[in-house]
């Protein structure tokens, strides 16, 4: 099955059963948000998808980002514990021993930028998942970590959510007669 026809049936699968949405787009933002889960989960396709039903007027906004916002601070605050429970050994298990240079670019970045670094690193695709991770290696006070995490967690699902809207808004007017 391509990636096509999987976005199709999911995109049905939501529209059937639109009472779940906000608790099926929770759970693809947790696994985009969450280390290592993010490599196999597609959410960013498919919360566009979902942005675009909003947007053909099938569902509604905010619980859809509500949702969304959710599960992106709940993988993120994840990987962060993960991160400062296992500390550096994490560096030289699979997958990060896999992408040493994408590990370094989120510890200079973190070191870098902090709590800017963690909000920042939430709307870089190969960055998303890692920079929780990192943030928690080097012990990011937690409440640092929280703020940047949630705050970041909303922007990105309205903005992610609300990019699929305006899509799904346009490609419905040009679809009317």
């Amino acid at each position: 099955m391509d990636a096509g026809a999987l976005q199709e049936q999911f995109t049905g699968f939501v529209r059937a059963h639109q009472v779940w949405a906000p608790v099926i787009v929770g759970a693809l933002a947790f696994g985009e948000s969450l280390a290592v889960v993010s490599i196999f989960v597609p959410a960013t396709v498919l919360l566009l998808a979902i942005g675009a039903l909003i947007g053909s007027a099938e569902l509604a906004f905010w619980p859809i980002w509500f949702g969304a916002a959710v599960g992106a601070i709940l993988g993120d605050w994840v990987s962060y514990e993960v991160g400062r429970y296992f500390e550096e050994g994490l560096k030289s298990r699979w997958p990060l021993n896999r992408s040493p240079q994408i590990v370094e670019r989120a510890e200079s970045f973190v070191q870098r930028y902090g709590a800017v670094g963690v909000f920042v690193g939430r709307f870089s695709g190969p960055l998303r998942a890692i920079v929780p991770l990192v943030a928690g290696i080097f012990e990011m006070p937690r409440l640092t970590f929280q703020i940047a995490n949630v705050a970041s967690a909303l922007a990105w699902a309205y903005l992610l959510l609300g990019a699929g809207d305006v899509f799904g808004e346009m490609g419905s007017k040009l679809l009317k007669p």
